[in-house]
């Protein structure tokens, strides 16, 4: 049986790494957008893909530019037409990885444009897969390649169901039209890949710096753990820095410093794990802040930025326990 996240927010009585205290509102600009979240409706059948028909877009035609789309013309088909209007040539999409994309959408019938990220200038970050998100976006990208420009027409069906979204003004009769721009995938064979910085502190655990997803070494010194919080890149990537108020996509594995024993791994769940900053451990929040996506850190967590006497039940982590856990950094949103 896969075990789940330490760090996934579980209901109450289960496992979770997720900060205690007052609740705030950590959604910001995001938190008003209508992404194509699956709704609450059980599956749909597998549809029928064709090609069209599909509006005209008549501006932004490059990839990366917003989008301008004609309003649809006629009757849309009844099944899930599908066009990739630019062929990317990086990996190929397949159902339950990440994805990272840009995206417009708007109704079929009068051209409404319902939501769109490229004016929040932050990419969608979310899992390709059933329950998670709308099934036209599941059918549609699945098989697309990394760099491509996909526009849909998505039946109810595959929407939002009858129901529609009356926060959208979608109707449980529109078809909705969507352009992706898909800027990346990642899955639980994703690794940081950042350039190597010196691991010269030999009162500090040494990580390893293999980059081909599988779950790096840590090795704890015989030492007194520090006082403070540690977070050290081991690979340094390129990316954007990492905002307080981000979600990110990582890999991680967490031991404690006492025993060096594993107590969490989203490498051992083969599954990568997505979560707000605000909602976990200040040792992560404080830790990650700041560096740079595609980068591995080090960080080592004192007793009262983690779990101090109070460690999760069930989570195998001693009270006024130090953590160590390597995180790569994938993504953020």
């Amino acid at each position: 049986m896969r075990r789940r996240s330490l760090l996934i927010a579980l209901p109450a009585g289960m496992v979770t790494l997720a900060a205690c205290g007052d609740d705030k509102d950590s959604g910001g600009k995001a938190s008003e957008s209508v992404s194509p979240s699956a709704p609450q409706q059980s599956a749909a059948p597998s549809p029928k893909i064709v090609d069209g028909p599909l509006p005209a877009i008549t501006a932004g035609t490059k990839f990366g530019e917003k989008p301008t789309v004609a309003k649809g013309e006629g009757e849309p088909s009844k099944d899930l037409a599908v066009r990739t209007v630019i062929a990317g040539n990086g990996k190929t999409v397949a159902e339950n990885d990440y994805l990272q994309a840009n995206y417009l959408g708007q109704i079929w019938a009068t051209g409404k444009v319902f939501d769109n990220s490229y004016d929040r200038k932050t990419p969608l970050l979310i899992q390709l897969s059933q329950g998670r998100i709308i099934d036209g976006w599941r059918y549609g990208l699945t098989g697309k390649k990394v760099g491509s420009r996909v526009e849909m027409a998505v039946p109810p069906t595959w929407g939002y169901g009858k129901e529609g979204n009356e926060q959208a003004g979608i109707k449980g009769t529109d078809t909705l039209v969507f352009v992706v721009d898909i800027e990346d995938s990642f899955n639980a064979s994703s690794s940081a890949k950042g350039t190597k910085v010196a691991q010269d502190d030999a009162d500090l655990p040494k990580v390893g710096t293999n980059t081909d997803g599988k779950a790096p070494s840590i090795e704890v010194p015989k030492t007194d753990p520090p006082k403070k919080l540690v977070a050290n890149y081991i690979l340094e990537g390129d990316g954007d820095e990492v905002a307080a108020e981000n979600t990110v996509l990582v890999q991680y594995k967490g031991v404690q410093w006492d025993t060096g024993k594993e107590f969490d791994s989203s490498y051992a769940a083969k599954q990568l794990v997505s979560f707000p900053l605000a909602q976990v451990v200040k040792g992560w929040s404080q830790g990650l802040t700041g560096k740079k996506v595609g980068s591995r850190v080090l960080i080592v967590i004192p007793p009262e930025l983690g779990y101090g006497d109070q460690p999760p039940q069930g989570s195998g982590i001693a009270k006024n326990a130090t953590l160590v856990f390597s995180v790569d950094i994938l993504a953020k949103m």
